[in-house]
């Protein structure tokens, strides 16, 4: 790994600086990174004849845990009442990866690595945007190193995803299939239900009412910059230029539906 809990400077915790809203978000995404073991099996599971891709994947999977760590101690910090382990719990109960599929739900392995690219597209650019939006020293610095490791894990899925291209001919047509459908998917119950577990639990859950919660605030840190960036990485996991006139008009596109599902949401929630 590159950097350890060590590494952080957790001593420069600044409890003024700390917006609660902000908190209630991390602590959700403690839930989904620390959870990145369950995938791993998913993953190894497709790729059952590809020992390479699977060492890698383990390899993913524990920094991925790793992020969780980092994001539950500076949660904890910032919410000393926060249980970890029961909200962990509680998550993992209610939600289920498919442990025991031995295909892609997404109908091939290219298709597969594709959606992984899409993930660490959302996942790298959020913590970049964090990192930009807040003032509290020790976040900025976890959100720092996360996001440098997601845009890692971008890499590593997309250079595979080049070798299973060449042998499964995936269309141009399935490539940006795959990818509408898992951007689609960012506000499913996966976030949804690690906001709800992490913050309380209480109540039945409701997948609107957490999605709602939950993307008001996390959208709320996106600026243009970060939402072309994002467009472009997955304009290029789809194969279509990530600099041309169609990228800047969908990143275009892209802010505009974030900028105002944010302003709709900040206005339902007040």
């Amino acid at each position: 790994m590159a950097w350890t809990l060590d590494d952080i400077p957790w001593d420069r915790f600044d409890p003024i600086k700390v917006d609660p809203e902000t908190v209630k978000v991390v602590k959700a995404a403690s839930l989904v990174e620390h959870n990145g073991e369950d995938y791993a099996v998913y993953l190894c599971n497709v790729f059952a004849d590809d020992p390479a891709f699977q060492q890698a994947a383990r390899r993913w999977a524990r920094e991925e845990v790793q992020h969780g760590r980092a994001l539950r101690r500076w949660a904890e910090l910032a919410d000393p009442a926060f249980d970890f382990d029961t909200a962990f719990r509680r998550f993992t109960d209610g939600f289920k990866l498919p442990l025991d599929a031995e295909e892609s739900v997404r109908g091939s392995r290219a298709g597969e690595l594709i959606a992984r690219c899409i993930v660490e597209t959302g996942t790298s650019s959020w913590y970049t945007a964090i990192k930009d939006g807040t003032d509290e020293p020790v976040l900025h610095e976890i959100c720092r190193r996360i996001a440098a490791d997601e845009l890692r894990h971008y890499k590593l899925f997309y250079a595979n995803l080049q070798r299973y291209l060449e042998a499964e001919r995936l269309t141009g047509w399935g490539r940006l299939r795959v990818a509408a459908g898992r951007v689609a998917e960012s506000e499913d119950d996966e976030l949804a239900y690690a906001y709800y577990a992490a913050n309380g639990g209480i109540g039945a859950y409701d997948r609107r009412t957490c999605s709602r919660a939950y993307a008001s605030r996390a959208y709320a840190f996106y600026k243009p910059h970060h939402v072309e960036r994002g467009m472009a990485m997955i304009f290029k996991a789809v194969g279509l230029d990530p600099q041309g006139k169609l990228h800047r008009f969908a990143a275009s596109l892209a802010w505009r539906f974030i900028d105002y599902r944010t302003k709709t949401l900040s206005k339902q929630a007040a």
